[in-house]
């Protein structure tokens, strides 16, 4: 079996692809010119240069493959137009490619659980949920389910939606362990919020289970860990693994949203996108960003098998064995 990875010189592609490579797949990759290929290097990938908004270079680079990993796309950008680009069209790109591919076995979409949005109350959201994205990153995600849903009788597609995702090579939850490590740790989540969290090779192998799976195609599924947390447990978990106690700083939300919309006019002005904006803060104060995986459960036979605590120790022992910490 041949795939192609899109994203894979990143987080989670890049342990996607060291997965598909363990269980035998012949794997092919997509890369800019300018993409860091730290995780790509010395195994044994076929690497192809070329652009998601070629679809020329696409339809060559996806002719021999059977399966096509979507997983690259724009989680920071200056405005809708940047994330609709990076997430909404490339996927398209990538599905009129896969047309001239007869033999295709499977599209896997890489969603988010952003694309549904949050939960009301203490309920997880769930497959049947009605879309009501709140970030400009979530509406482009759900125009990319979409889109994709649009194909799925010309091209068998599936769409994975994990919530938060940690482990290895994690520049975001990397930020929490250096505070943690200092002894500080700013807190600008609500402590009461809930949400599910997944391990990466967790939902690296729901990935390859949705792509595998006979009865998937035309469907959309949660992957998450088996746990719902509070923001409090994870941070726990967090201080467990180092071992340390911190002083902890509670930011109001008014200060949050001010300085978010600061930071975002600062960097507006200089062309870039800012690492934290009002949308960002708007979504990590939500009460509820936990999602049922019942039927990922059920109908791909799915199992969580990294509970947070030991997660935390693998990630922490990364960092620290890496020198990130």
């Amino acid at each position: 079996m041949k795939a192609l990875v899109t994203g894979g010189t990143g987080f989670i592609g890049s342990h996607l692809v060291d997965e598909l490579l363990k269980r035998g797949y012949k794997v092919k990759c997509i890369v800019r010119d300018t993409s860091n290929l730290r995780w790509l290097e010395g195994k044994d990938v076929e690497i192809v240069k070329g652009s998601l908004f070629d679809v020329g270079f696409l339809e060559n680079a996806v002719k021999d493959v059977d399966y096509v990993y979507h997983i690259a796309g724009v989680t920071k950008g200056k405005n809708y137009k940047d994330y609709y680009a990076g997430n909404v069209e490339t996927t398209k790109n990538l599905l009129d490619a896969c047309l001239k591919n007869q033999n295709l076995k499977k599209f896997i979409l890489a969603s988010s659980l952003a694309a549904v949005g949050p939960g009301e109350d203490a309920i997880p959201v769930d497959e049947l949920t009605p879309y009501h994205p709140i970030t400009s990153y979530g509406k482009s995600k759900a125009e990319a389910e979409k889109v994709a849903l649009s194909y799925k009788d010309k091209v068998p597609i599936v769409i994975v939606r994990p919530p938060s995702v940690y482990g290895p090579r994690d520049t975001y939850t990397f930020e929490i362990f250096k505070y943690v490590k200092f002894g500080f740790l700013p807190v600008v989540i609500p402590q009461e919020q809930i949400l599910s969290l997944v391990y990466v090779s967790d939902l690296v192998d729901g990935f390859i289970l949705a792509g595998e799976s006979e009865r998937s195609t035309g469907e959309i599924y949660f992957i998450s860990g088996e746990g719902i947390y509070t923001w409090r447990e994870i941070e726990d978990a967090v201080l467990k693994s180092l071992d340390r106690k911190v002083i902890k700083l509670k930011i109001p939300a008014p200060f949050l949203y001010s300085f978010a919309f600061i930071s975002e006019m600062f960097f507006k002005i200089r062309g870039k996108a800012s690492p934290l904006n009002v949308e960002k803060v708007k979504d990590l104060r939500q009460k509820n960003w936990a999602c049922s995986i019942e039927k990922a459960k059920k109908e791909l036979g799915f199992v969580p098998k990294v509970s947070l605590e030991e997660g935390m120790r693998k990630t922490m022992k990364w960092y620290v064995e890496n020198k990130w910490l």
